[in-house]
């Protein structure tokens, strides 16, 4: 089986953290800024899991384990939190949350 390089690792990582950073800045929706930061964690993760491969360590594979585990506990609680906010009024517009405030 062939070798794929480190190089073309990161670069698909920073492909895909690029376009996770794009999508959250430019979106307005709050479940499409959520997905765009899971796409932006799942970077860092191939990045952790490619140079775990590289370098023969387990270690950033225990990392990525982790990092999915606060992935999971941080869209868990965001999409909570959106929850809430739909339920107490009928759209979700991030511009809009703060007049939630008092």
């Amino acid at each position: 089986m062939p070798q794929i390089p480190l190089a073309a690792y990161l670069g698909l990582s920073s492909a895909l953290f690029v376009i996770g950073a794009v999508g959250f800045l430019l979106r307005r929706n709050p479940i499409t800024m959520l997905m765009a930061i899971e796409l932006m964690w799942n970077a860092g993760n191939l990045a952790f899991a490619a140079f775990a491969r590289n370098f023969a360590d387990m270690s950033g594979q225990i990392f990525v384990f982790i990092v999915i585990t606060v992935a999971a506990a941080e869209a868990a609680i965001a999409l909570a939190i959106v929850v809430m906010v739909f339920r107490r009024r009928a759209d979700v517009d991030v511009d809009d949350i703060s007049v939630l405030r008092g």
